[in-house]
């Protein structure tokens, strides 16, 4: 599964930053010492999902390697883990689709597959 949610990780990275062209070779291979934005309206979708990804993402590293350490791979922790890597694909789907209120559920299921793992661990 960590192995998986690193896969996730850099589909993100590298969409995101497929969309940044507009603000040109020169800015983006430089230092980028004065900020900019780009003005493509998917690129900053893209962002914010990273960004939101990046939240919950140590989370689940450590559940998922607690539950790797401690010998609860199966169960409840395993179904957690596969729900909350399938609701991120998910979300950033439908952040970049710009869907509101699914996107909000989904990314609930995502936090209930964190939890999930969680009580598997503590169980």
């Amino acid at each position: 599964m960590l192995g998986w949610s690193v896969v996730l990780l850099l589909v993100q990275i590298f969409a995101q930053a497929s969309t940044l062209r507009d603000l040109g070779t020169h800015y983006l291979a430089g230092p980028r010492d004065e900020p900019r934005e780009p003005k493509n309206v998917l690129a900053g979708r893209l962002k914010r999902a990273l960004h939101n990804f990046l939240e919950t993402y140590p989370a689940f590293i450590a559940l998922a390697l607690a539950l790797a350490v401690t010998g609860k791979t199966g169960g409840l922790g395993a179904s957690g883990a596969w729900i909350w890597l399938i609701a991120r694909a998910v979300y950033v789907v439908t952040y970049a689709a710009g869907i509101p209120m699914l996107r909000s559920i989904v990314w609930l299921v995502s936090l209930a597959g964190l939890i999930m793992m969680l009580i598997g661990l503590m169980a």
